[in-house]
């Protein structure tokens, strides 16, 4: 058996990666793709490997040979890559291609190991490698039967999205026998070449084949393994964190920041949303106006704060939309002046905005990071700050602070003029939520002094359309923050999404009532897990203690790697820093099932 390397792409897409070597140079985590393709087959004991060159091929070339050498290689060479596609890179080596059972691979490829033996082993000598439709995939798709012969491949003009489900993509990657090549695909490849042209793609001769109904090409499934087509630079990016070495994994997921619809295996439990509100119709009539509210510019500030004074039924004057509440906490910090009282560990966004000589910290003096409102007016009557925030509950702790000792820190705040801030992002996940929030005029009118920040991505579960509130009485600050920000701060799907969020208020509320009993059920089977001490939380997610053998990092890295499971390692976390913790959502009971059976399986085996 030999291996044919397609490698004389421009890869223009890749910008100054490829500005002065072909895409098989590109590092992954430092290591080119050519060599870790080399390396791997040369695990394979082939024949020989040839390598098809074209842009930059001499330089290719020399890499090889200087970093491969005693690896039996041969070049095949392209002079008109910029004029051609890889038909043409094929068809300069279909002499060879016909000569041995083959693996056709494409150099911009990265798999994980194994899996080119799995490919060169399979009893069947007529392979294509395919993974299940994501939504990141691009490129070839191919429909299979039940005996996992291929029976279409769909162009992109015939790409249906209704009919996505259906759907493989071609990881680009090929077995031919010799005996298929020699008296099928060359043929067709000169005739295709031939009558079509150079510019074309090698696929499409295989979409011949089977068009005529043979059934000479089967599907080896790679679903659930990690592979990546490296296109563009988000490919390289992403593929960086999909193989990223254990010490940097971590890095290279926290640093995303969210997007992880494009790791589709995996189960994000650092990020904390509303796991059932997705359910309701609303979701529906937004998907049905999609084209509307993405070709359509949305309303200005003026209009949307109408909405939102409609949604949660704050005055237009004391209520102002974000563009998440990022956005609005950015702005708020940068209007306060003076001292900022925070409670550490905490949500880092708020004290990150201010200077850190301007922070009064109190901690709380017990393991498990609970405090009321007694403890908090005790600490800042003693060590004064002109602004105090709290989180409730509290993120990462899950402290709650009940609805009756808030109005009583909301009356001391107002005694002192001392600005409160409180963040209720997460307040609909608390026991009684409906009575738990401060978001009423008559409680705003009472305490001038207060300010109620609610980020609506995590409670009502839309992070992508990007939406938060901040109310107040303090009509002037409120009228001031909304000059700074841009007119256009809230996109279209938001601006929808208030307009029409009433209408299903009622499945709002039995999402909220759900989550709730999903919690309590996934608090149990937490505290069954030996190596976790899981503290109480009326948010959605739960701070952990690791306990012994397993350290946090340890335990994040271990889950990622084996389960495609993605937690949050606080223990780096200012006021956490003495021991090992994590922060693990609350997500479906399904989800959540899944989490439980990794964790069990490692303690098991710890």
């Amino acid at each position: 058996m030999q291996a044919i390397i397609l490698a004389a792409g421009m890869g223009k897409r890749l910008g100054e990666y490829t500005k002065n070597n072909t895409k098989c140079m590109v590092p992954v985590n430092g290591v080119p793709l050519i060599d870790r393709t080399l390396r791997q087959l040369g695990e394979l004991n082939l024949n020989r490997i040839v390598v098809v060159t074209g842009y930059e091929g001499q330089k290719l070339k020399d890499y090889i040979e200087s970093h491969h050498k005693g690896t039996k290689i041969e070049y095949v060479n392209n002079p008109i890559y910029d004029k051609t596609n890889n038909i043409f890179s094929l068809a300069l080596a279909k002499d060879k291609l016909a000569e041995d059972d083959s693996l056709l691979i494409e150099s911009d490829l990265i798999f994980e190991d194994g899996i080119f033996e799995t490919l060169a082993k399979h009893p069947f000598p007529n392979l294509a490698l395919v993974a299940k439709y994501e939504s990141w995939m691009d490129g070839t798709m191919v429909k299979i039967d039940d005996e996992n012969n291929i029976v279409n491949f769909i162009t992109k003009d015939a790409f249906n999205y209704k009919e996505s489900g259906q759907y493989y993509k071609t990881a680009n990657t090929y077995k031919f026998s010799k005996e298929f090549a020699a008296s099928k695909y060359v043929p067709f490849l000169e005739a295709y070449c031939k009558a079509v042209g150079n510019n074309e793609y090698y696929e499409n001769v295989l979409r011949v084949i089977t068009f005529l109904g043979c059934h000479d090409l089967k599907a080896l499934s790679i679903t659930g393994k990690k592979w990546y087509e490296i296109d563009d630079k988000q490919d390289l990016d992403i593929a960086e964190a999909l193989f990223a070495e254990e010490k940097d994994v971590i890095r290279k997921y926290y640093g995303r920041y969210g997007g992880y619809w494009r790791f589709p295996e995996m189960l994000d439990y650092c990020y904390l949303v509303n796991p059932y509100f997705n359910e309701s119709k609303i979701i529906a009539e937004m998907e049905a106006n999609f084209r509307t509210l993405a070709s359509e510019y949305p309303s200005g500030m003026k209009v949307n704060t109408l909405l939102a004074s409609k949604c949660w039924s704050i005055r237009e004057d004391w209520i102002i939309p974000g563009n998440g509440a990022a956005e609005l906490i950015k702005a708020l910090m940068e209007q306060l002046p003076g001292t900022l009282g925070i409670i550490r560990p905490t949500f880092e966004e708020y004290p990150n905005r201010r200077r850190p000589e301007s922070l009064v910290t109190f901690v709380p003096k017990n393991s498990d990071y609970r405090y009321t409102a007694d403890d908090l007016i005790d600490f800042f009557s003693k060590n004064h700050a002109d602004s105090v925030l709290l989180i409730n509950p509290d993120n990462p702790s899950g402290n709650f602070i009940p609805f009756g000792d808030l109005l009583r820190l909301a009356t001391w705040a107002e005694e002192q003029r001392v600005q409160l801030i409180v963040d209720e992002s997460f307040v609909d996940f608390s026991i009684d939520f409906k009575t738990n929030t401060l978001l009423k005029n008559d409680i705003l009118e009472k305490f001038p002094h207060l300010f109620v920040m609610k980020s609506i991505s995590k409670s009502y579960g839309i992070p992508g359309i990007r939406l938060g509130i901040l109310c107040s009485s303090n009509a002037a600050l409120i009228q001031k923050i909304k000059q700074y920000v841009s007119i256009w701060n809230i996109n279209s799907f938001a601006e929808f999404f208030m307009q029409i969020y009433n209408k299903y208020e009622k499945d709002y509320l039995r999402a909220c009532e759900k989550f709730i009993d999903t919690r309590k059920e996934f608090e149990k089977e937490l505290r069954q897990i030996p190596f976790l001490r899981t503290m109480p939380s009326q948010a959605n997610f739960f701070l952990c203690e690791v306990l012994p053998p397993f350290t946090a990092n340890k335990l994040v890295i271990t889950m990622l790697k084996r389960f495609d499971i993605l937690m949050r390692d606080c223990s780096g976390k200012k006021g956490l820093q003495d021991k090992q913790y994590m922060r693990i959502a609350v997500r479906s009971r399904e989800d959540n099932k899944r989490l439980i059976t990794a964790l069990n399986g490692l303690g098991r085996g710890a």
